[in-house]
Protein backbone atom coordinates (compact mmCIF):
# COMPACT_ATOMS: atom_id res chain seq x y z
CA UNK A 1 0.00 0.00 0.00
CA UNK A 2 1.63 3.33 -1.32
CA UNK A 3 1.69 6.22 1.06
CA UNK A 4 -0.34 9.22 0.48
CA UNK A 5 1.84 12.22 0.01
CA UNK A 6 0.89 15.27 1.68
CA UNK A 7 -0.17 18.11 -1.12
CA UNK A 8 2.07 20.59 -1.47
CA UNK A 9 -0.41 23.87 -0.77
CA UNK A 10 -0.48 21.87 3.01
CA UNK A 11 2.96 22.14 3.75
CA UNK A 12 3.31 26.36 1.98
CA UNK A 13 0.45 26.72 4.63
CA UNK A 14 1.81 25.71 7.06
CA UNK A 15 5.21 27.28 6.48
CA UNK A 16 3.18 30.66 6.12
CA UNK A 17 1.82 30.14 9.33
CA UNK A 18 4.60 29.27 11.25
CA UNK A 19 6.97 32.27 9.32
CA UNK A 20 3.62 34.55 10.19
CA UNK A 21 3.54 33.51 14.15
CA UNK A 22 7.70 33.92 14.47
CA UNK A 23 7.50 37.38 12.81
CA UNK A 24 4.35 38.13 15.01
CA UNK A 25 6.43 37.50 18.26
CA UNK A 26 9.02 38.98 16.80
CA UNK A 27 7.36 42.88 15.93
CA UNK A 28 5.78 42.53 19.52
CA UNK A 29 8.88 42.00 21.38
CA UNK A 30 10.70 44.53 19.18
CA UNK A 31 8.05 46.76 20.05
CA UNK A 32 7.93 46.10 23.94
CA UNK A 33 11.96 46.60 24.18
CA UNK A 34 11.27 50.18 21.98
CA UNK A 35 8.35 50.82 24.23
CA UNK A 36 9.86 53.89 24.99
CA UNK A 37 10.57 55.35 21.68
CA UNK A 38 7.38 54.37 20.68
CA UNK A 39 5.62 56.51 23.36
CA UNK A 40 7.72 59.43 22.10
CA UNK A 41 6.88 58.69 18.58
CA UNK A 42 3.23 58.62 19.79
CA UNK A 43 2.94 61.62 21.72
CA UNK A 44 5.20 63.85 18.95
CA UNK A 45 2.49 62.79 16.21
CA UNK A 46 -0.46 63.61 18.76
CA UNK A 47 1.27 66.60 18.90
CA UNK A 48 1.87 67.86 15.92
CA UNK A 49 -1.62 66.69 14.87
CA UNK A 50 -2.60 69.19 17.06
CA UNK A 51 -0.38 72.10 16.64
CA UNK A 52 -0.30 71.77 12.71
CA UNK A 53 -3.24 73.81 12.38
CA UNK A 54 -2.13 77.11 14.15
CA UNK A 55 1.36 76.67 12.24
CA UNK A 56 -0.89 76.49 8.87
CA UNK A 57 -2.45 79.47 10.11
CA UNK A 58 0.57 81.55 10.53
CA UNK A 59 1.74 80.32 6.91
CA UNK A 60 -1.30 81.61 5.40
CA UNK A 61 0.06 85.22 6.64
CA UNK A 62 2.96 85.08 5.30
CA UNK A 63 5.37 83.24 7.65
CA UNK A 64 8.15 80.68 6.54
CA UNK A 65 6.85 77.32 7.52
CA UNK A 66 9.66 76.48 10.01
CA UNK A 67 9.73 79.92 11.59
CA UNK A 68 5.79 79.27 11.67
CA UNK A 69 6.00 75.74 13.24
CA UNK A 70 9.09 76.71 15.74
CA UNK A 71 7.37 80.21 17.32
CA UNK A 72 4.01 77.17 17.54
CA UNK A 73 5.88 74.80 19.43
CA UNK A 74 8.08 77.05 21.79
CA UNK A 75 5.25 78.62 22.34
CA UNK A 76 3.28 75.13 23.24
CA UNK A 77 6.38 74.65 25.74
CA UNK A 78 6.59 77.96 27.45
CA UNK A 79 3.18 77.36 28.59
CA UNK A 80 3.81 73.70 29.75
CA UNK A 81 6.99 75.10 31.45
CA UNK A 82 4.98 77.86 33.12
CA UNK A 83 2.12 75.79 34.84
CA UNK A 84 4.86 73.01 36.17
CA UNK A 85 6.74 75.63 38.07
CA UNK A 86 3.69 77.55 38.89
CA UNK A 87 2.51 74.15 40.77
CA UNK A 88 6.09 73.21 42.61
CA UNK A 89 6.00 75.83 44.53
CA UNK A 90 2.50 75.45 45.82
CA UNK A 91 3.61 71.90 46.64
CA UNK A 92 5.91 72.71 48.89
CA UNK A 93 4.67 75.64 50.66
CA UNK A 94 1.60 73.63 51.12
CA UNK A 95 3.46 70.56 52.76
CA UNK A 96 5.29 72.78 54.93
CA UNK A 97 1.71 74.23 56.10
CA UNK A 98 0.64 70.54 56.26
CA UNK A 99 3.56 70.44 58.67
CA UNK A 100 3.46 73.44 60.67
CA UNK A 101 -0.99 73.58 61.03
CA UNK A 102 -1.18 69.29 61.94
CA UNK A 103 -1.82 69.99 66.05
CA UNK A 104 -4.79 72.25 64.81
CA UNK A 105 -5.84 69.80 62.25
CA UNK A 106 -5.64 67.05 64.85
CA UNK A 107 -7.71 69.25 67.57
CA UNK A 108 -10.23 69.83 64.72
CA UNK A 109 -11.02 66.58 63.82
CA UNK A 110 -11.34 65.35 67.56
CA UNK A 111 -13.89 67.75 68.27
CA UNK A 112 -15.43 66.77 64.61
CA UNK A 113 -16.00 63.21 65.39
CA UNK A 114 -16.58 63.30 69.31
CA UNK A 115 -19.41 66.03 68.53
CA UNK A 116 -20.77 63.88 65.25
CA UNK A 117 -20.33 60.26 66.91
CA UNK A 118 -20.87 60.85 70.14
CA UNK A 119 -17.09 59.24 71.26
CA UNK A 120 -14.35 60.44 72.53
CA UNK A 121 -11.36 60.53 70.74
CA UNK A 122 -7.98 62.18 71.95
CA UNK A 123 -6.21 64.78 69.87
CA UNK A 124 -3.05 62.73 70.92
CA UNK A 125 -3.70 60.10 69.45
CA UNK A 126 -4.11 61.69 66.09
CA UNK A 127 -1.08 63.33 66.00
CA UNK A 128 0.41 60.18 66.97
CA UNK A 129 -0.86 58.67 64.19
CA UNK A 130 -0.10 61.39 61.94
CA UNK A 131 4.33 61.03 63.25
CA UNK A 132 4.08 57.71 62.31
CA UNK A 133 2.95 58.81 58.43
CA UNK A 134 5.60 61.80 59.12
CA UNK A 135 8.60 58.91 60.03
CA UNK A 136 7.30 56.87 57.21
CA UNK A 137 7.93 60.08 54.87
CA UNK A 138 11.10 60.63 56.58
CA UNK A 139 12.43 56.89 56.28
CA UNK A 140 11.20 58.04 51.91
CA UNK A 141 13.36 60.78 52.15
CA UNK A 142 16.30 59.06 53.39
CA UNK A 143 15.83 56.68 50.85
CA UNK A 144 15.86 59.19 47.95
CA UNK A 145 18.56 60.47 49.06
CA UNK A 146 20.92 57.62 49.50
CA UNK A 147 19.56 57.13 45.86
CA UNK A 148 20.88 60.45 44.39
CA UNK A 149 22.40 58.91 41.66
CA UNK A 150 19.46 56.64 40.20
CA UNK A 151 17.00 59.72 40.52
CA UNK A 152 20.00 61.82 38.81
CA UNK A 153 19.97 59.11 35.67
CA UNK A 154 16.14 58.80 36.04
CA UNK A 155 16.20 62.87 35.29
CA UNK A 156 19.04 62.85 33.04
CA UNK A 157 16.74 59.94 31.17
CA UNK A 158 12.96 62.08 31.48
CA UNK A 159 15.05 65.19 29.71
CA UNK A 160 16.53 63.71 26.99
CA UNK A 161 12.82 62.25 26.20
CA UNK A 162 10.85 65.32 27.06
CA UNK A 163 13.47 67.04 24.68
CA UNK A 164 13.72 64.47 22.00
CA UNK A 165 9.23 64.96 21.62
CA UNK A 166 9.67 68.96 21.12
CA UNK A 167 12.06 67.96 18.32
CA UNK A 168 10.30 65.17 16.65
CA UNK A 169 7.23 67.57 17.00
CA UNK A 170 9.00 70.78 15.33
CA UNK A 171 10.15 68.20 12.56
CA UNK A 172 6.74 66.55 12.20
CA UNK A 173 4.93 69.79 12.22
CA UNK A 174 7.51 71.76 9.75
CA UNK A 175 8.16 69.21 6.98
CA UNK A 176 4.53 67.84 7.50
CA UNK A 177 3.59 68.57 3.82
CA UNK A 178 7.11 66.56 2.65
CA UNK A 179 6.50 63.68 4.92
CA UNK A 180 3.11 63.20 3.86
CA UNK A 181 4.79 63.19 -0.06
CA UNK A 182 7.34 60.56 1.26
CA UNK A 183 4.82 58.01 2.42
CA UNK A 184 2.32 59.16 -0.55
CA UNK A 185 4.90 58.40 -2.90
CA UNK A 186 5.38 54.63 -2.04
CA UNK A 187 1.31 54.18 -2.77
CA UNK A 188 -0.95 53.48 -5.67
CA UNK A 189 -3.34 57.17 -6.13
CA UNK A 190 -6.36 55.06 -4.82
CA UNK A 191 -4.21 54.53 -1.79
CA UNK A 192 -2.89 57.82 -1.30
CA UNK A 193 -6.67 59.73 -1.04
CA UNK A 194 -7.31 57.43 1.82
CA UNK A 195 -3.70 57.97 3.43
CA UNK A 196 -4.58 61.83 3.14
CA UNK A 197 -8.02 61.74 3.94
CA UNK A 198 -6.94 59.44 7.22
CA UNK A 199 -4.16 62.02 7.96
CA UNK A 200 -6.52 65.43 7.24
CA UNK A 201 -9.16 63.45 9.72
CA UNK A 202 -6.42 62.61 12.10
CA UNK A 203 -5.32 66.79 12.35
CA UNK A 204 -9.47 67.60 12.20
CA UNK A 205 -9.91 65.26 15.48
CA UNK A 206 -7.14 65.98 16.99
CA UNK A 207 -7.64 69.94 16.27
CA UNK A 208 -10.68 69.86 17.85
CA UNK A 209 -10.12 67.31 20.60
CA UNK A 210 -7.80 70.16 22.14
CA UNK A 211 -10.14 72.80 21.57
CA UNK A 212 -13.07 71.28 23.26
CA UNK A 213 -11.04 70.41 26.00
CA UNK A 214 -9.01 73.79 26.33
CA UNK A 215 -12.69 75.79 26.36
CA UNK A 216 -14.11 73.21 28.97
CA UNK A 217 -10.94 73.39 31.01
CA UNK A 218 -10.98 76.75 30.88
CA UNK A 219 -14.79 77.11 32.31
CA UNK A 220 -13.53 74.39 34.55
CA UNK A 221 -10.79 77.09 36.17
CA UNK A 222 -12.26 80.60 36.03
CA UNK A 223 -15.32 78.43 38.18
CA UNK A 224 -12.50 77.09 40.22
CA UNK A 225 -10.60 80.07 40.62
CA UNK A 226 -14.45 82.11 42.03
CA UNK A 227 -15.14 79.30 44.03
CA UNK A 228 -11.39 79.21 46.25
CA UNK A 229 -11.08 83.38 45.70
CA UNK A 230 -14.43 83.81 47.35
CA UNK A 231 -13.81 81.26 50.44
CA UNK A 232 -10.55 83.29 50.81
CA UNK A 233 -8.24 80.30 49.92
CA UNK A 234 -4.76 80.60 48.98
CA UNK A 235 -3.00 79.38 45.60
CA UNK A 236 -6.73 80.12 43.88
CA UNK A 237 -5.20 80.56 40.83
CA UNK A 238 -2.24 77.90 40.58
CA UNK A 239 -5.31 75.21 42.11
CA UNK A 240 -7.44 76.63 39.44
CA UNK A 241 -5.37 76.35 35.99
CA UNK A 242 -4.67 72.90 37.53
CA UNK A 243 -8.16 72.02 37.91
CA UNK A 244 -8.75 73.24 34.36
CA UNK A 245 -5.76 71.26 32.63
CA UNK A 246 -5.73 67.75 34.66
CA UNK A 247 -9.45 67.15 34.62
CA UNK A 248 -9.57 68.00 31.14
CA UNK A 249 -7.05 66.86 29.39
CA UNK A 250 -6.70 63.65 31.75
CA UNK A 251 -10.13 61.89 30.84
CA UNK A 252 -12.24 59.92 32.92
CA UNK A 253 -10.37 60.03 36.15
CA UNK A 254 -8.78 63.15 35.82
CA UNK A 255 -11.48 64.95 37.40
CA UNK A 256 -10.93 62.82 40.85
CA UNK A 257 -7.10 63.90 40.60
CA UNK A 258 -7.82 67.82 40.01
CA UNK A 259 -10.37 68.13 42.57
CA UNK A 260 -8.25 66.48 45.04
CA UNK A 261 -5.69 68.81 45.30
CA UNK A 262 -8.25 72.24 45.59
CA UNK A 263 -9.90 70.21 48.28
CA UNK A 264 -7.11 69.28 50.32
CA UNK A 265 -5.58 73.19 50.41
CA UNK A 266 -8.86 74.04 51.17
CA UNK A 267 -9.16 71.72 53.89
CA UNK A 268 -5.52 73.28 55.30
CA UNK A 269 -7.53 76.57 55.03
CA UNK A 270 -11.10 75.19 56.90
CA UNK A 271 -12.68 72.16 56.72
CA UNK A 272 -15.85 74.33 56.45
CA UNK A 273 -14.17 75.34 53.34
CA UNK A 274 -13.41 72.01 52.27
CA UNK A 275 -17.13 70.49 52.16
CA UNK A 276 -18.19 73.76 50.46
CA UNK A 277 -15.33 73.22 47.65
CA UNK A 278 -16.18 69.64 47.21
CA UNK A 279 -20.07 70.29 46.84
CA UNK A 280 -19.42 72.72 44.34
CA UNK A 281 -17.01 71.36 42.47
CA UNK A 282 -19.31 68.16 42.36
CA UNK A 283 -22.31 70.67 41.16
CA UNK A 284 -20.26 72.09 38.60
CA UNK A 285 -19.73 68.89 37.09
CA UNK A 286 -22.66 67.94 36.59
CA UNK A 287 -23.38 71.01 34.95
CA UNK A 288 -20.11 70.32 32.40
CA UNK A 289 -21.59 66.35 31.86
CA UNK A 290 -24.89 67.37 31.23
CA UNK A 291 -25.00 70.92 29.30
CA UNK A 292 -21.44 72.43 28.60
CA UNK A 293 -20.12 69.33 27.54
CA UNK A 294 -22.57 68.06 25.02
CA UNK A 295 -23.20 71.56 23.45
CA UNK A 296 -19.57 72.36 23.11
CA UNK A 297 -18.32 68.31 21.81
CA UNK A 298 -21.89 68.13 19.76
CA UNK A 299 -19.76 70.60 17.52
CA UNK A 300 -16.24 69.47 17.85
CA UNK A 301 -16.20 65.82 19.14
CA UNK A 302 -19.55 64.17 18.91
CA UNK A 303 -19.10 60.73 20.55
CA UNK A 304 -21.17 58.61 22.73
CA UNK A 305 -19.65 58.58 26.75
CA UNK A 306 -19.61 54.96 26.64
CA UNK A 307 -17.58 55.16 23.58
CA UNK A 308 -15.08 57.23 25.50
CA UNK A 309 -15.13 55.00 28.19
CA UNK A 310 -14.03 52.01 26.63
CA UNK A 311 -11.77 54.02 24.44
CA UNK A 312 -10.19 55.65 27.74
CA UNK A 313 -10.12 52.29 29.17
CA UNK A 314 -8.16 50.36 26.18
CA UNK A 315 -5.64 53.54 26.03
CA UNK A 316 -5.04 52.76 29.75
CA UNK A 317 -4.43 49.28 29.26
CA UNK A 318 -2.50 49.50 26.28
CA UNK A 319 -0.58 53.21 26.68
CA UNK A 320 -1.05 54.21 30.69
CA UNK A 321 -1.13 57.36 30.84
CA UNK A 322 0.11 58.03 27.18
CA UNK A 323 -2.81 55.82 25.93
CA UNK A 324 -5.15 57.97 28.02
CA UNK A 325 -4.00 61.40 26.58
CA UNK A 326 -4.51 60.19 22.88
CA UNK A 327 -7.68 57.73 23.34
CA UNK A 328 -9.73 60.30 22.65
CA UNK A 329 -8.88 61.41 19.49
CA UNK A 330 -7.54 57.62 18.63
CA UNK A 331 -11.22 56.86 18.79
CA UNK A 332 -12.88 59.58 17.15
CA UNK A 333 -10.39 59.63 14.24
CA UNK A 334 -11.66 55.77 14.25
CA UNK A 335 -15.17 56.57 14.55
CA UNK A 336 -15.20 58.74 11.59
CA UNK A 337 -12.90 56.47 9.51
CA UNK A 338 -15.92 53.91 9.82
CA UNK A 339 -18.67 56.11 8.85
CA UNK A 340 -16.97 57.49 5.68
CA UNK A 341 -15.61 54.30 3.98
CA UNK A 342 -18.27 52.05 5.51
CA UNK A 343 -21.89 51.98 4.23
CA UNK A 344 -24.63 52.11 6.40
CA UNK A 345 -28.32 51.01 5.30
CA UNK A 346 -32.28 52.07 5.94
CA UNK A 347 -33.55 50.27 9.28
CA UNK A 348 -36.39 48.24 8.88
CA UNK A 349 -39.46 49.22 11.00
CA UNK A 350 -39.17 47.33 14.46
CA UNK A 351 -40.44 48.03 18.21
CA UNK A 352 -36.45 47.03 19.22
CA UNK A 353 -35.27 50.02 17.06
CA UNK A 354 -37.62 52.66 18.67
CA UNK A 355 -35.56 54.88 21.08
CA UNK A 356 -39.33 55.15 23.16
CA UNK A 357 -40.75 52.42 23.26
CA UNK A 358 -44.11 51.50 24.85
CA UNK A 359 -45.26 48.47 26.33
CA UNK A 360 -47.80 46.75 24.16
CA UNK A 361 -50.91 46.38 25.70
CA UNK A 362 -52.02 42.65 26.14
CA UNK A 363 -56.11 42.24 25.31
CA UNK A 364 -57.39 39.02 26.18
CA UNK A 365 -60.14 36.69 24.55
CA UNK A 366 -62.79 38.08 27.08
CA UNK A 367 -62.06 41.70 26.37
CA UNK A 368 -61.98 41.18 22.34
CA UNK A 369 -65.70 39.73 22.64
CA UNK A 370 -67.05 42.19 24.74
Amino acid sequence: MSEQKIPAWVTRLVIGIFISTIALIASVYLLWKLSAIVSILVISLFLSFALEPFANFLVSKGWKRPLASIFIVLSFVFVAVALFLGMVPLVIQQIDELARQTPTWADSVASLINSWFGVSVEPAKIINQLSGSSSLLTDYGVNIANNVLDISRQIFFAAIQIFSIIMLTYYFVADAPKLRRIVCSFLPPTQQKFVLDTWELAITKTGNFMYSRGLLGLFSAIFTFAVLAILGVPFALPLAIWMGVVSQFLPVIGTFIAAALPIAVAFIHSPRDALIVLILLVVYQQIENYILGPKITAHTMEMHPAVALIAVLAGVTLGGVVGALVALPVAAILQESTRAYLTRHELIESELLKHNKKPKKHIDAKQKKS
